[in-house]
């Protein structure tokens, strides 16, 4: 088959290239992807920002179609042209016969738009609780949040991350959903010493919290931190008060954006992984983790899977996540035990062929010549 994922920020994540600003979770995921579909012997594109690579290159039999640069046009202006009209011409020159895109945003609705007008099919995957909650997504303008519920109601197959996902849809917007575990890039050679004793990993955004982190560090002088993570654009100055305040904090180091071709070897370095948010969708992180035998303590537990597959530790406020820390450091055979089960529960849940195939399967798709229609709502 021919498919398309529709991931305007993943160019450098399918590249490799190191001077990366930042690299969002969802790119992760779509190259993972790709690479899957590729390997099972689909034909795959991707629909990328330009950043200087030309209109049309191949990245290891990867097709990248990039229609305009990301600050291309006048503002406002640009809304209709170069971005509508180049999403839509590059989805017309590609000519997929499925359309993968996510995260919540414009390139939404255009997406489902251009795949009921041309025949084509549509999966949108929910990358964030909040993209479930009507007024609450990471979306601006009011114009734009509408233009994604149209192409939430409009895609053949909507792929959520979990039950809690499943839930909101059904309730906020009527749509059905099915859950589907994410991808992870399996770890390769001789793992190193383990040098730090929490790691947090994350592009700098206030819903991440890294200023928890902080005061984590503050509290727990003898603990090694590692706060990693670049900045958004348009948060520049939340990234930069961050990074000051972490400089003043001895036993806290803040390497800035760490390109992910080196974030795995990072992973492995830690003995526990902190996650601080307080709304997720499916952290990339905690796959990362677990996939190499690291407890994640976190506030946010995705369908209870930390707690009831006994993954690390859950907390319930600053203090509990502080003893949670304290005690797992403490106890090298606990945190062995449950980083081996993690592992364990990784390995066999978040194949990427696996993940690529049940894609396919649950729009109706088994085959080239089969293309069934996926009852939806709306």
């Amino acid at each position: 088959m021919k498919i398309c994922i529709v991931g305007l920020d993943d160019y450098p994540q399918l590249a490799g290239l190191k001077d990366a600003k930042y690299v969002g979770g969802e790119s992760v995921q779509h190259v993972l992807l790709a690479r899957a579909w590729r390997d099972l012997g689909h034909e795959v594109s991707m629909i990328v920002h330009d950043h200087g690579q030309g209109r049309v290159t191949d990245v290891d039999g990867i097709r990248a179609v990039a229609p305009y640069r990301r600050d291309e046009g006048i503002p406002v202006l640009r809304f209709a042209h170069p971005r509508m009209t180049g999403m839509i011409s590059a989805m017309r020159e590609v000519d997929a016969d499925v359309y993968y895109q996510s995260p919540a945003g414009v390139a939404t609705g255009i997406t489902a738009w251009f795949c009921r007008r041309n025949g084509k099919r549509c999966i949108v995957r929910i990358a964030s609780d909040l993209a479930c909650i009507p007024g609450k997504q990471l979306i601006r303008f009011w114009r734009d949040r509408k233009i994604y519920e149209y192409g939430l109601r409009n895609a053949d197959l909507i792929v959520a991350q979990s039950e809690q996902q499943r839930t909101l849809l059904e309730q906020n917007y009527g749509l059905k959903s099915e859950v589907l575990d994410m991808a992870v890039e399996m770890p390769s050679g001789p793992q190193p010493a383990k040098d730090i004793d929490v790691l947090w990993v994350a592009n700098l955004r206030p819903v991440k919290r890294p200023e928890v982190v902080l005061e984590l560090a503050r509290r727990l002088p003898n603990v090694r931190f590692t706060l990693a993570g670049g900045a958004l654009p348009g948060a520049e100055d939340y990234y930069r008060t961050v990074r000051e305040a972490a400089s003043s904090i001895p036993n806290l180091t803040f390497p800035g954006a760490v390109p992910y071709t080196e974030v795995g070897t990072m992973f492995s370095r830690a003995k526990l992984f902190l996650n601080t948010s307080e709304i997720e969708g499916f952290p990339n992180t905690f796959l990362q983790a677990w996939v190499r035998a690291v407890p994640v303590v976190a506030f946010f537990d995705p369908d209870s899977l930390i707690k009831q597959r006994l993954l690390g530790h859950t907390a319930t406020d600053l203090d509990d996540m502080i003893g949670a820390i304290r005690r797992l450091l403490a106890d090298d055979a606990e945190r062995q035990r449950i980083g081996e089960r993690a592992r364990a529960y990784a390995i066999a849940q978040f194949g990427a062929t696996r993940i690529a195939s049940r894609n396919l399967e649950m729009l109706g798709v088994r085959d080239a010549s089969q293309v069934l229609r996926y009852g939806t709502s709306g």
